[in-house]
C-alpha cells in the first residue's frame, strides 16, 4: 500500500484511516533544495521547498495539504503544474472555530471522502474510524503539562532531524510542542454511532478544539505552550521566510519566566553545526541554573518570580557548588589543558592547580581538527617542561570539540569564553569574540555566568573569515590590514552584508581609486556595526571585553569601542581566552 503523506494537524487522518489509508507526517529535513528551487524559485519557506523537493525525488506519491498559508498554496500550483503524484488533494479550512467553520470543514471533508475514494476505490468505514482514534508516533508528546520538568520547543514546526538534535543536546525531558507534535486529537472518544454526518460533525469540532495553529484567528490557547509551571526553558524555532511567528516570539521573550532561545532553520541539515553550538550552550547554562533549584529548593521547575536568566549561577560560584564537579579527579597530576579547535586557529591553554597559565600555543587548525588539536597540544608542551602525563585533564571547546581525541569532556565555546574572560577580569559584563566563521556576544552577570548570548550564525559576514577574505582582495597581510584602518580621511561605507558581495564593493571601490586607509576602515565599520547589533541583541553592558584572534586586529577595536561609547578591555591573552575556560572546566573534573 502507498503511504499517504499530510504535513498539517488539522488533516483528518483518523478519516483517511477509516478508509484504509496508511498515513505519515510529512516532516523531514534535507541536504539542499536544487529541484524545489530551480521549479518554485528561491523565495519559499524551507518547509514548502522540502515538500516540493520531496515529491520531485520520488518520495512522495500521495499527499494531503491542507490550505493554511500562502506558500502551501504556491505549493500545490507547483505540484499540479509538475505532476508526479498519484493523489493530491488541498483541502480548504476556514481560521476560525465557528458552526460556519465547521459546517465547511464536513464538506470539505465529504470531498476528501469522495476523492480518495475514487482514487483507491475503499470506502468510509464508522467503525475503522472509531478504531483510528489511538497515539499516533509523531503525536505522542500531546499538549503541555504534568510534573516533570521539561524544556518546549515552540514556534514554527520543527524537522524531525533538527528535533533529534534538540533532543541530544538537552540533558533533560524535551517535548517538541510545534504543529504535528502538539495536538490532541488521539485522545478523544468517538460517539457510537454509524451515522457519517453525526461523526464528521463530532470530529470537526475535536480537529477546531486542538491546541490552535498561530494562523487561526484566536490563538489565546497558545499561552498554555509558555506559562506551564512544568517548564525550565524553552527553545523557539523559526522557518526562514516565514513571518508568522514574530509576533508570538516578542510575546513569548515578554511573559515567559524561563529561559528561552530563538533558532532558525531552513528545513536543510545545512546549519546543524551552529545550531548545535548554540543548543548545546543553552543546555549547558540551563544545567547550571536547574542544578542550584534543585540544591536549594527540590523544585523540578522554575518559580514564576525568581526565574533565572540563561545561565544566572556561574561555574564557579561556591554557594552552588561545581556543576562540572565528579568523583577520581588524580591530584597526582599537577595540570590542567584546555583546547580550543576552531576552524581558523587551535589554541591550547595549560593551567596548573592555581589556575596560572603555564603553557600555551596558537597554530592553525589545518584541515583536520583532531590532528589540528594533537599538533597544538604537542606545540604547547614543547619546551615548557611539562610532559603529557603530568595533565590530569582536558576539557576541548570550538567547532572542533567533539573530534579531539584527547579531550575527557567538550564544553561549549560560550561558557569557556564566559569562563575565560571572568577569570580574566572579574567586571566583565559583556564578552565579544569575533571568530573565524561566527561572532559570539556573551552578557555576564555578576558571578561570570552566562546572562545571554547571540551568535551571527547565518553567513560569515563580519567574522575573521570576512577580514582575511578583504586582506586577500586588498593584496596586504592580514596584520597590515589590522593596522590600516586606524588613520583615515574618508568616511566609506561598505553596505552589503555579504562577504561575497562585500569583496565586489572593494574591488569597485580600488577602482575608484579610493585610498586604501579609508577602505579599511570602512571594512572596520562594517564589522564592528554588525558586532554592534549583536550587543544591543543581548542587552550588553559595559565594562565590555573583546576575546578571540580578532581582538588583535586594532582597527576592529577602535571601531567597536567609537560604535559602543565604551573603551574594549582587551587582555593579552584574549586568543586564548576560550582555551583557558576550558583548562579551568578541566580543573574542575
Amino acid at each position: 500500500m502507498t503511504m499517504l503523506h499530510y504535513i498539517c494537524k488539522y488533516t483528518p487522518v483518523e478519516l483517511l484511516r477509516a478508509m484504509g489509508a496508511e498515513c505519515a507526517p510529512l516532516n523531514g529535513m534535507l541536504p539542499g533544495f536544487d529541484a524545489a528551487e530551480r521549479l518554485a524559485g528561491p523565495n519559499i519557506c524551507g518547509f514548502g521547498k522540502t515538500v516540493i523537493e520531496q515529491v520531485a525525488a520520488g518520495d512522495v506519491r500521495e499527499l494531503v495539504l491542507v490550505d493554511c498559508c500562502d506558500a502551501i498554496r504556491s505549493v500545490r500550483d507547483v505540484l499540479e503544474a509538475q505532476g508526479g503524484l498519484d493523489f493530491l488533494f488541498m483541502m480548504d479550512m476556514l481560521h476560525c472555530d465557528t458552526a460556519c467553520a465547521r459546517e465547511e470543514l464536513v464538506r470539505e471533508m465529504h470531498r476528501l471522502m469522495t476523492d480518495y475514494g475514487d482514487h483507491c476505490g475503499a470506502r468510509f468505514d464508522a467503525e475503522r474510524f472509531r478504531k483510528s482514534f489511538q497515539p499516533r508516533p509523531e503525536a505522542l508528546e500531546g499538549r503541555p503539562g504534568g510534573d516533570e520538568g521539561y524544556v518546549a520547543v515552540i514556534g514554527a514546526r520543527m524537522g524531525d532531524e533538527l528535533a533529534a538534535l534538540v533532543r541530544e543536546s538537552i540533558p533533560c525531558g524535551v517535548r517538541n510542542l510545534t504543529c504535528i507534535g502538539n495536538t490532541d486529537v488521539h485522545l478523544h472518544e468517538p460517539p457510537d454511532t454509524n451515522d457519517v454526518d453525526e461523526l464528521l460533525e463530532w470530529y470537526a469540532g475535536v480537529l477546531f478544539g486542538q491546541m490552535p495553529c498561530i494562523r487561526m484567528a484566536d490563538i489565546s490557547g497558545r499561552r498554555a505552550l509558555f506559562e506551564d509551571p512544568a517548564l525550565l526553558g524553552i527553545i523557539y524555532h523559526t522557518v526562514k521566510f516565514c513571518d508568522f511567528y514574530s509576533f508570538e516570539y516578542a510575546q513569548v521573550r515578554e511573559a515567559a519566566g524561563v529561559p528561552l532561545i530563538k533558532i532558525e532553520s531552513d528545513y536543510t541539515m545545512q546549519s546543524t553545526g551552529q545550531l548545535a553550538t548554540r543548543l548545546e550552550a543553552f543546555a549547558e547554562t540551563l544545567r547550571l541554573g536547574a542544578l542550584s533549584l534543585r540544591r536549594h529548593t527540590g523544585r523540578k521547575s522554575y518559580p514564576k518570580s525568581s526565574a533565572p536568566s540563561i545561565g544566572t549561577e556561574s561555574a564557579g560560584d561556591p554557594q552552588y557548588g561545581n556543576p562540572m564537579e565528579c568523583e577520581g579527579n588524580s591530584m597526582r597530576k599537577r595540570y590542567f589543558a584546555g583546547i580550543d579547535s576552531g576552524s581558523s586557529s587551535t589554541d591550547v591553554a595549560i593551567i596548573d592547580g592555581e589556575g596560572t597559565l603555564v603553557a600555551s600555543a596558537v597554530i592553525p587548525t589545518g584541515a583536520g581538527a583532531s590532528v589540528g588539536a594533537a599538533r597544538a597540544l604537542e606545540a604547547a608542551l614543547e619546551g615548557s617542561g611539562i610532559a603529557a602525563d603530568d595533565i590530569a585533564a582536558t576539557v576541548s571547546t570550538g567547532y572542533g570539540r567533539a573530534a579531539v581525541e584527547a579531550s575527557d569532556r567538550s564544553i561549549t565555546e560560550i561558557s569557556c569564553h564566559a569562563r575565560g574572560a571572568h577569570f580574566i577580569d572579574p567586571s566583565v559584563r559583556t564578552v565579544i569574540d569575533i571568530g573565524g566563521q561566527d561572532s559570539k556576544v556573551i552578557a555576564l552577570n555578576a558571578t561570570g555566568g552566562v546572562a545571554n548570548f547571540a551568535m551571527n550564525d547565518k553567513c560569515a559576514a563580519g567574522t575573521g573569515r570576512f577580514l582575511e577574505t578583504m586582506a586577500r582582495t586588498l593584496q596586504m597581510p592580514i596584520d597590515e590590514l589590522a593596522r590600516r584602518g586606524l588613520t583615515h580621511r574618508e568616511d566609506i561605507v561598505i553596505s552589503n552584508t555579504c562577504t561575497v558581495f562585500a569583496e565586489s564593493e572593494v574591488v569597485s571601490l580600488i577602482a575608484q581609486n579610493k585610498d586604501v586607509d579609508d577602505i579599511v576602515h570602512g571594512l572596520d565599520c562594517a564589522v564592528a556595526s554588525r558586532t554592534t547589533a549583536l550587543v544591543k541583541r543581548v542587552g550588553g553592558t559595559g565594562p565590555y571585553m573583546m576575546t578571540g584572534g580578532v581582538a588583535q586586529n586594532a582597527g576592529v577595536v577602535k571601531a567597536l569601542e567609537e560604535g559602543l561609547g565604551e573603551r574594549m578591555r582587551v587582555d593579552g591573552r584574549a586568543q586564548l581566552c576560550g582555551a583557558i575556560g576550558a583548562a579551568l572546566y578541566a580543573r574542575d573534573l
